[in-house]
């Protein structure tokens, strides 16, 4: 798959997810296979810009290529000028969120909720691409509710303002993340223009990668909420691709330094305060997804204040007494 001139090691891509694809996490999953990782989604406002939260999330110092940013907003100008702030803080893929159903943001007329004017897209994208001098991507859903599933209009009009390659979920705006992605429009948007397009929604196994792949002739998927925890899918999925065969799931000791490699990078990113506490969700979904770990281990091991005590936890779960995980 080619973006620009950027070409993307494999088809896997690892979604934007508020709160958790952050630089440490985005490494994270490079190393595990993913071809392309996008951050997390960053607001247009200009009054968040110099906000210590915005700088974190659109830091992409150390990132391999190609490093993606996306913005979010419903004003032309103002995404523009993020799409400006973004490149000069590093990015070399500008990525356009208008997929996110979050009533928080939809209710701004931001994300997803500009699916029903097209009128107003089509001014956002002529805006964000003229302003950089890298290449443009979208994310969408497939319309803004399913009577109206207007993705396949939405992809024509991307790909006439210039638009690099296009991400589409596999859900209306108003089915939320409820029910079960449908391809068939994916497919569709597929057929009708020469960019690359992205499957994404509900693909969180080797078979329903390549299932996918086969049923829309998507260029690559998009791997969101399965790797939580689980930042080895993309090598599990790369594998299967590749061979037809399943490989076996990372055994403890590799589950263990992963996870320690990933808290010691959030200390490292967010100093020792926010990191300890950014951990406790990370390490709960490891825990829950990698392994079978009971309540009572999360429990404990939310109660740790430093990273010194959350690090010996891990290291005493998993070297010494194996009460309360198996695997």
């Amino acid at each position: 798959m080619q973006i620009g001139p950027y070409r993307i090691a494999n088809r896997l891509i690892l979604a934007p997810m508020a709160g958790i694809t952050d630089l440490p996490y985005r490494n994270l999953c490079r190393q595990w296979g993913a071809g392309m990782a996008v951050a997390e989604m960053a607001s247009s406002n200009p009054a968040l810009r110099a906000t210590r939260k915005t700088l974190q999330k659109t830091d992409h110092r150390g990132e391999a290529e190609p490093r993606v940013a996306q913005i979010l907003g419903a004003e032309p100008e103002q995404m523009a000028q993020a799409a400006r702030f973004n490149v000069e803080r590093g990015a070399q893929i500008i990525d356009i969120n208008m997929g996110c159903p979050a009533k928080k943001v939809c209710n701004k007329a931001a994300g997803s909720a500009l699916l029903r004017d097209e009128g107003l897209v089509a001014r956002i994208l002529d805006a964000v691409v003229r302003a950089v001098d890298v290449p443009v991507t979208l994310k969408i859903r497939t319309g803004w509710d399913p009577a109206e599933r207007n993705a396949v209009r939405i992809a024509k009009l991307a790909e006439d303002m210039g638009i690099g390659a296009l991400s589409v979920h596999g859900r209306t705006r108003a089915c939320g993340f409820s029910g079960q992605a449908e391809y068939h429009t994916i497919g569709r948007v597929k057929q009708a223009v020469r960019i690359p397009v992205i499957a994404n929604g509900d693909i969180d196994t080797p078979d329903k990668a390549r299932r996918v792949l086969a049923l829309t002739q998507a260029d690559g998927v998009m791997i969101g909420r399965a790797a939580l925890g689980r930042p080895w899918i993309f090598r599990e999925i790369e594998t299967f691709l590749a061979t037809g065969v399943g490989s076996a799931p990372p055994g403890r000791g590799t589950i263990y330094a992963t996870m320690r490699e990933h808290l010691l990078a959030l200390y490292a990113h967010y100093g020792e305060f926010a990191g300890v506490r950014i951990a406790r969700k990370h390490v709960g979904w490891y825990l829950g997804q990698g392994l079978d770990a009971d309540s009572g281990v999360l429990h404990t091991f939310h109660a740790q204040e430093s990273a010194r005590q959350q690090l010996a936890f891990l290291a005493e779960l998993f070297d010494g007494p194996r009460q309360g995980v198996s695997g």
